[in-house]
């Protein structure tokens, strides 16, 4: 039986327990398509995963990554992309029959599963997945780049247009100015033309974030965003709020948001259970609003525009599979400004 390389998970831990070894080639089934994996971007999540908790419950060897990219070099019965394709994998698997996927919300289907989480994903040198999550490849764009432009944007498209809401003349806060959410959040909030204060904690990522187009930068372990959000309105706060920190970071982003504004959350990274006061939801008639994926839809949206290079997937640093411990303690003392990625 032929074998690939991997890096796998027999228990939770810390980086430590990422361990090398060698997995059976899958074999694509029906209406499956197996990549060649080129590249496999990091997400927070890989780190979640890995840690472990009552959320997660896997079956080991377990292979974290969800945002893959690479070509195709076998397909099952019935599938009819062509051997040699470069591809994209939507990282989201649905049913694909329930009245969520058919309305084309399958990110909101009871049986919805994220590569690297609920089923095994790309650290490794090839996967099987659905046709259907095979997604057309921007030419115009490495296959880091190419990875680095999957998950965060079609999170962040998501949360920016469908749940924010955002148009011409609002102005948005984005939290984590240097993560994959906040880099992706940033573009696409001045593509449909809103004003962007950007968080982060170090000069370097906030200047970085200018350059991504954000207007108005707080550097948050100095500075003061909601009153930098109220300076920056007249007082009024900001239209919404594009958050996956969690903690007090959440609980002060009510007071930087306007009445009726929207607070958008995909994530808590410093911390699940903020302390948050009522009245400033119901007398302000705030919004708050979860938000996990996007659907497939929203990818091949996010790559039209990647393709026509009004967004920019970056990349942080390109390190080799066998150094996926390493990737995962840069994400952890945050580091990166934009994707870290591995190469089989």
């Amino acid at each position: 039986m032929p074998l690939m390389k991997a890096i796998v998970l027999r228990g939770h831990g810390g980086p430590e327990v990422l361990e090398q070894t060698e997995l059976p080639l899958p074999e694509p089934g029906p209406g499956q398509v197996r990549i060649r994996i080129a590249a496999v971007a990091l997400n927070h999540l890989d780190l979640w995963v890995r840690k472990g908790g009552p959320a997660f419950k896997l079956h080991f060897p377990h292979v974290l990554g969800a945002d893959i990219v690479g070509t195709v070099d076998a397909v099952g019965p019935g599938a009819t992309v062509k051997v040699g394709a470069k591809a994209v994998v939507q990282p989201g698997l649905s049913c694909g029959t329930c009245a969520q996927c058919l309305g084309g919300h399958d990110n909101l289907c009871r049986y919805y599963k994220i590569l690297g989480e609920h089923a095994n994903g790309g650290y490794c040198e090839a996967i099987c997945v659905p046709e259907g999550n095979v997604a057309p490849y921007p030419e115009r764009l490495s296959f880091p780049q190419a990875a680095a432009a999957i998950l965060p944007f079609l999170t962040a498209w998501q949360m920016v247009v469908h749940k924010a809401r955002a148009a011409p003349g609002d102005t948005i806060l984005v939290h984590g100015a240097g993560s994959g959410i906040g880099v992706a959040a940033i573009q696409i909030a001045k593509l449909h033309g809103a004003r962007v204060i950007a968080t982060a904690s170090t000069e370097d990522k906030l200047n970085r974030a200018s350059e991504l187009g954000a207007d108005v930068l707080v550097n948050y372990t100095s500075g003061d965003f909601v009153a930098e959000c109220r300076a920056q309105t007249g007082k009024r706060g900001v239209d919404a709020v594009i958050e996956h920190v969690g903690g007090e970071v959440f609980a002060a982003s009510l007071r930087a948001v306007r009445a009726g504004g929207r607070i958008v959350t995909c994530g808590a990274t410093a911390g699940f259970h903020p302390a948050i006061d009522l009245r400033h939801i119901f007398f302000r008639q705030v919004e708050v609003l979860g938000s996990t994926m996007g659907s497939k839809a929203d990818l091949l949206a996010v790559l039209g525009h990647v393709e026509a290079g009004r967004l920019t997937p970056v990349v942080h640093e390109v390190l080799p599979l066998e150094r996926a411990a390493d990737a995962h303690r840069i994400l952890e003392r945050r580091e990166a400004f934009g994707k870290v990625v591995l190469e089989p």
